[in-house]
């Protein structure tokens, strides 16, 4: 499981998706992600499904990695998913057991949910394995510039969610090698009731709290002799310049946006069972 988590990864490659600037990945994805909570039709999904499945294909990315990283929301997506479907009473009632209920409402919602929680992950991981930390801090540094205005610590944020993702991979390398040493010692991490399986992780999470807090010290005392004060003053060695391909991108985001809307409000699908 362990292995399966890929949220922070960088994946290098040598694509168009790659070469676009951290703002417009930044914001295309945020208008994706709106794209698929504003309209509730199939061709909206269906016009959603083309323009990811396009996006992966230019990114490069392989599609197996992109769904391993599905795999440890797995459960979380499964109980949404019985949630949803059970304790939602509206429409017709199309099979009932004990005491619970699925409505014509209930299973429709319940497809839409999977649908978006599924391609909101995958539209998220996209972006970061396309773009590197540094870029993605610039990016994010830029995007959230006018915040400034108001007192925002902009640069401070954005280096906190650089640092996170940068920690997230070794944290998680750290974690297995000290599964692997605790088995080698004897340790039994499978087998037992919750309870049991909660307190053999003990032995796990006591000295990975140590590395993590460890790690962090040795990155503050690094930024301090480095004379590290915030972004007051700092320089770009790579200042962001927008090209033709990035006002492109922004072109085509768009026109998928407003296309799902359209659908989206004019076009219902509702699920029959019969």
């Amino acid at each position: 499981m362990i292995r399966d988590i890929t949220i922070g990864q960088y994946y290098p490659a040598k694509s168009v998706i790659h070469r676009l600037d951290p703002r417009v990945k930044i914001i295309c994805t945020l208008l994706f992600l709106v794209s698929l909570f504003i309209q509730r039709s199939i061709l909206g999904y269906g016009a959603a499904t083309v323009f990811l499945g396009l996006v992966i294909y230019m990114s490069r990315v392989p599609l197996g990695f992109i769904l391993k990283g599905l795999k440890p929301i797995i459960m979380l997506l499964l109980i949404t998913v019985l949630f949803t479907l059970f304790l939602t009473r509206e429409g017709q009632e199309l099979v009932h057991f004990w005491i619970f209920r699925i409505t014509d409402k209930g299973l429709e919602t319940t497809v839409y949910t999977a649908i978006r929680l599924i391609y909101l992950i995958m539209g998220s991981s996209i972006m970061t394995f396309t773009t590197t930390p540094n870029s993605l801090t610039d990016g994010i540094e830029s995007v959230l510039h006018p915040l400034n205005k108001i007192k925002v610590p902009v640069h401070e944020v954005a280096m906190m969610m650089s640092i996170a993702l940068r920690f997230i991979p070794i944290l998680l390398e750290e974690t297995d090698k000290i599964m692997k040493a605790q088995i080698a010692r004897g340790a039994d991490l499978e087998s037992g009731n919750i309870i049991q399986r909660a307190k053999a992780m003990i032995p796990i999470l006591v000295p990975l709290f140590v590395s993590a807090f460890r790690r962090a010290n040795d990155l503050a005392m690094a930024m301090e002799s480095r004379c590290y004060h915030g972004g007051e003053g700092r320089t770009k060695m790579k200042p962001l310049v927008y090209k033709t391909r990035d006002y492109l991108a922004y072109m085509i985001n768009v026109v998928y946006v407003l296309l799902v809307f359209f659908i989206g409000r004019f076009v219902s699908f509702h699920i029959w069972i019969f």
